[in-house]
Order: structure tokens, then C-alpha cells, then sequence
């Protein structure tokens, strides 16, 4: 019964919970950003540049038999990726931040010490 009762708590520990509920929101979430690079910035900023480059596909492209294509379509494709993630990261932080309200002045009690060390400091300087 132990190793049962210790993996029930391993499982069910909230830790683990957040961290599978995050892999798989996180799954989801980079299936739109895929598309998002696919479907709408590709069609619309990366194939007008690539036609007007004289490179229409760009996966083809090689030298010597060095498919160099192939990496060059995986690093724009990571740069696009890496560009919404950026966008969407600094949107939610901008709504998401929250203003740090101005430091309290001091309370009665403070201002009330504060008058006693200063009578203090006066008596000892006459």
C-alpha cells in the first residue's frame, strides 16, 4: 500500500496538475501560433518576399547537393514564430500589469516616534 499511497500523492500533488494542465494549454497554444505564422504572415509578408527575391520555394533551394533550403525555411519559420510570441507576450503583459501604488506616508504611531527621537536628539545636542 505504499507505493500506492506515495504515488497518489506524487500525482495528485498540484505541482504536477499545473504542470500537465500547462503542456497541454500549451500544445493548443502553439497549434494557433502555427497557423497564425502559416496561414495568415506567410501567405501575406514571407511568399510577396520570396517572389520578388526569385526564391518562390524556398525548400528547394540548394547548393551541391546541400539542401540549404530546407534550414533557411526553419529559421524564417522560427523567427516568425519566435516575432508573434513576442507581440502576444508583451500584449498580455501590458494588460496584465498591475500599478504599484505610491508608498504610504507614515502611520500615527511612526509620526509619533519620530517627534520623541527628535525631542531625543535636540536634549542630548543642548
Amino acid at each position: 500500500m505504499g507505493f500506492l499511497k506515495d504515488f497518489k500523492e506524487f500525482a495528485f500533488k498540484g505541482n504536477v496538475i499545473d504542470l500537465a494542465v500547462g503542456v497541454i494549454i500549451g500544445g493548443a497554444f502553439g497549434k494557433i501560433v502555427s497557423s497564425l505564422v502559416a496561414d495568415v504572415i506567410t501567405p501575406l509578408l514571407l511568399n510577396p518576399a520570396l517572389k520578388a527575391a526569385g526564391a518562390e520555394d524556398i525548400t528547394k533551394l540548394s547548393w551541391h547537393g546541400v539542401a540549404y533550403g530546407n534550414f533557411l525555411s526553419a529559421v524564417i519559420s522560427f523567427l516568425c514564430i519566435a516575432m508573434v510570441l513576442f507581440w502576444i507576450i508583451k500584449g498580455a503583459n501590458k494588460i496584465s500589469r498591475k500599478e504599484v501604488p505610491a508608498p504610504a506616508g507614515p502611520t500615527e504611531d511612526q509620526k509619533l516616534l519620530m517627534e520623541i527621537r527628535d525631542l531625543l536628539k535636540n536634549k542630548n545636542n543642548l
